[in-house]
């Protein structure tokens, strides 16, 4: 018997009939299958960051499982808003994922008191992919050599340290803020358009200290050009096992022992069988050795979740960060 071939566009409008509904009236995305083409995932920083280069190994491996195109796209501006926003405003379809820190996703909501979204509301949440701790680390000049040490330090040298960030509301800057307030230190915050610009004042002696990515400070700690006090949140990073945690050190501080994330992001609205699509493909991502090794290498730890275990850690980190910023007074008009 010969074979008939029916064109799909076809076979889905007979399948439609046949179950008493019309693709007519549904948006143009809704008529076929997902992904029918190519996915962008939006990243809201420049080119060559962590978070990019988290982003670009996912994307391949995502696009594997797909079966379609995975472009990331760089949209950097406005403390990472600019392109979180585009997302969020973007049509829910699933062809238009945010991959992006905490920063953009969670943080932001509570220290500017206007945005152009609300992550609450404007996103769903899709999956975390990464713990994100961080770094402490020291000018070579600074007589100290762990957390209490460093602390004790800055309380004595009361208005005469600086600290720097990669821009306002970051980790560096609020982790700094609250440092600066908690030893009433009275430390300058310095805030830079990057971390490389960042590390290069502190190595310059321009700065004294700051948090800043394992994969910008590594090969300065292991140079000798800077000194590593610790590492934020409760895990130690693979790419520096000696290093402990400031948490380990007996500085239990929730501000020092919470870590970012990175994480991916959804229009809100986004229709679950297309987020179930999305998300078994990033979890069969998840066990590709060469992700896990450039999410290590990048200082991150992986963590990837289910939609509903990203809502949970999300809702569990909220009010930490809330009252961070709180108390380190780095609320924004």
């Amino acid at each position: 018997m010969d074979r008939i071939t029916i064109p799909r566009r076809q076979f889905l409008a007979a399948t439609a009939a046949a179950a008493g509904t019309s693709l007519v009236g549904l948006p143009a995305w809704a008529k076929a299958a997902y992904p029918s083409k190519p996915v962008r995932f939006i990243v809201p920083f420049n080119p060559g960051g962590a978070t990019d280069i988290v982003a670009r190994v996912l994307a391949e491996a995502v696009s594997k499982k797909l079966g379609q195109p995975v472009i990331v796209e760089n949209k950097a501006g406005a403390s990472a808003m600019l392109g979180t926003d585009m997302v969020a405003k973007s049509a829910p379809d699933g062809y238009n994922v945010v991959v992006s820190l905490s920063t953009s996703l969670l943080i932001n909501q509570f220290l500017y008191t206007k945005m152009a979204y609300n992550p609450q509301k404007d996103l769903l949440m899709l999956s975390l992919l990464a713990s994100a701790p961080v770094t402490l680390v020291v000018h070579p000049s600074v007589p100290a050599n762990n957390m209490k040490e460093l602390l004790a330090w800055v309380k004595a040298h009361k208005g005469k340290v600086s600290y720097g960030s990669w821009g306002v509301g970051s980790y560096a800057h609020l982790g700094g803020a609250y440092m600066s307030k908690g030893m009433d230190a009275d430390m300058t915050h310095v805030a830079y358009k990057g971390e490389a610009p960042m590390i290069q004042e502190l190595i310059g002696g321009q700065l004294q200290l700051c948090f800043s990515s394992a994969q910008n400070t590594k090969p300065f700690i292991d140079s000798g050009r800077l000194k590593a006090i610790g590492v934020t949140g409760k895990s130690r990073m693979s790419v520096l096992p000696q290093l402990p945690t400031i948490y380990e050190q007996g500085v239990t501080d929730d501000a020092y022992a919470i870590a970012g994330f990175v994480g991916m992001a959804l229009p809100a609205g986004t229709p679950k069988d297309v987020v179930d699509v999305l998300s078994a493909a990033i979890q069969e991502a998840a066990q590709d050795p060469k992700v896990k090794e450039r999410i290590d290498g990048a200082g991150f730890l992986p963590v990837f979740s289910s939609p509903e275990g990203f809502a949970k850690t999300y809702a569990q980190a909220a009010p930490v960060w809330k009252s961070l910023i709180e108390v380190a007074d780095a609320r924004v008009d």
